[in-house]
């Protein structure tokens, strides 16, 4: 914050994956670090730096359920997270951050906030199911905004979470519900109708004036048990669950309100790091103190 001392703030990009030139097209994670790039560029939805008064009221803008375990102090991993928002308030209300995000123009924004703000940011670019830069239980806290449509697979992704998060640690998740991705855009007669099957193994249409989707960028549906059932098979207990309501019956058929009286957007998620046997010590991580 303003007069306090500059702090450090570290980049460390890790490599994304290459195409898929035998086919021709990109690979999905490469996809979406290009579209990412892009939104940031356009400062779209997500791209959108905090401000100077949000960062001053950090504690009461941070996630509930995170303000409760208590941030400062704690190792706090804003994942798949980049954009300048999570980073900079979770560094403002005391935490030790670390964003990771696999768009490096997202960091970007985060950097930029920090410089600003004499925050201590650190930015690594990877992919959520990637994290090989980190160590293992090198983080307190995971704070994980709505990412995991953008990856075809969760089960290393949930691995990862448990790898890098020491036990007893909270992670803290939101998610695109599986019913909301299926839905048609268009609100019938009767409501929105699931026009997707719920299993589906490749990624959704290309989308166009969407309120709930990102244009542009690849997504998948991820059923409850790959986004529970899978977490839990990591080393998560859940201990909370929400819905966070959306729904407007003020506002007119086909906007993001009225659609969520129907299919709600999100799930949020609050799962413990359960101790097991094979757990590894904790060896030093890019988190410098």
């Amino acid at each position: 914050m303003p007069g306090a001392p500059r702090r450090r703030f570290l980049t460390q990009p890790v490599s994304t994956r290459p195409l898929l030139r035998a086919t021709g097209v990109t690979e999905p994670i490469e996809h979406n670090r290009r579209a990412w790039d892009r939104r940031a560029e356009q400062g779209r939805r997500f791209a959108r730096p905090v401000g100077a008064e949000e960062l001053e009221r950090a504690a009461q803008q941070i996630d509930g359920w995170a303000a409760a375990e208590g941030v400062a102090g704690k190792r706090v991993l804003c994942l798949g997270a980049g954009g300048g928002r999570q980073g900079p308030l979770y560094a403002a209300a005391g935490g030790s951050v670390t964003v990771v995000d696999v768009s490096e123009r997202q960091l970007e924004l985060d950097r930029q906030v920090a410089a600003a703000h004499r925050l201590d940011i650190r930015t690594v670019r990877a992919s959520l199911d990637d994290l090989s830069a980190l160590e293992t239980a090198s983080f307190d806290l995971i704070i994980q905004p709505v990412s995991t449509c953008y990856i075809p697979d969760l089960a290393p992704a949930h691995r990862e979470a448990a790898r890098i998060l020491r036990p007893s640690g909270a992670y803290i998740s939101q998610h695109k519900q599986p019913a909301s991705l299926q839905g048609d855009v268009r609100r019938a007669e009767r409501g929105y109708e699931l026009v997707e099957p719920y299993n589906r193994p490749t990624p959704l249409p290309e989308v166009v004036g969407s309120p709930h989707r990102e244009p542009g960028t690849l997504e998948y549906i991820h059923g409850w048990e790959r986004l529970i059932g899978w977490m839990c098979r990591a080393g998560f207990v859940i201990e909370n669950l929400s819905e966070p309501d959306h729904a407007d019956r003020t506002t007119r058929p086909g906007t993001f309100g009225d659609r969520s009286r129907f299919l709600p957007p999100y799930v949020r998620i609050q799962a413990r790091r359960v101790k097991r046997e094979d757990d590894q010590p904790a060896r030093n991580s890019i988190v410098i103190p």
